[in-house]
């Protein structure tokens, strides 16, 4: 799940060195989950896998997160293209000169929480009409019977996340950076 929060930071990375970036078939919901309702501390080193169209990207990324905020930064090609700060109430986000605008803070910090945040309470910040089901290895979003954002869980901590509303695939691997105390 740690893996889905920076891959959908590259995603949006790599469809905006894509080019143009269509627009969504459906508008996603907006999470803005408390930092506080993560069950512990991540630290993650993450190597992402965008593809977007016939587009792939490679982006690397470090994840920070405990009870008071989250912090992430994502490099393309070497440099930091952005970074963002969420404390549960405010999104601050450096971004590159070179970023596209279609990189959206607010889209990468509900990627992230979807992968990564207890299921109820994503559920609980759901619109009408939204559901989310989660079975262990399967994480969807789903408006109605159509399911717009999916996250697949592999036996060996990979993540994928398939944004069908706007198109992009991101591909997560995470190396946990937290040192563990005897």
């Amino acid at each position: 799940m740690r893996r889905l929060i920076t891959s959908l930071v590259a995603c949006l990375l790599l469809a905006a060195c894509a080019g143009r970036m269509p627009k969504p078939l459906v508008e996603l919901p907006t999470l803005r989950l408390s930092p506080a309702s993560l069950p512990a501390p991540l630290a993650l080193q993450q190597q992402l896998q965008f593809r977007f169209g016939i587009q792939e990207r490679e982006l690397d990324a470090l994840l920070e997160a405990d009870a008071q905020q989250l912090q992430l930064a994502v490099q393309a090609m070497g440099r930091t293209g952005v970074r963002l700060r969420w404390d549960g109430e405010h999104l601050q986000q450096e971004r590159a000169p070179w970023l596209p605008p279609q990189v959206r803070a607010e889209r990468v910090l509900d990627d992230l929480q979807f992968a990564l945040w207890p299921t109820a309470a994503i559920a609980a910040a759901l619109p009408s009409g939204w559901s989310v089901l989660d079975d262990g290895v399967r994480r969807q979003l789903r408006q109605g019977d159509t399911t717009w954002l999916e996250l697949q869980r592999s036996a060996d901590g990979t993540l994928l996340l398939e944004n069908r509303a706007e198109g992009y695939s991101l591909q997560i691997h995470s190396i946990d950076m937290q040192v563990q105390q005897p």
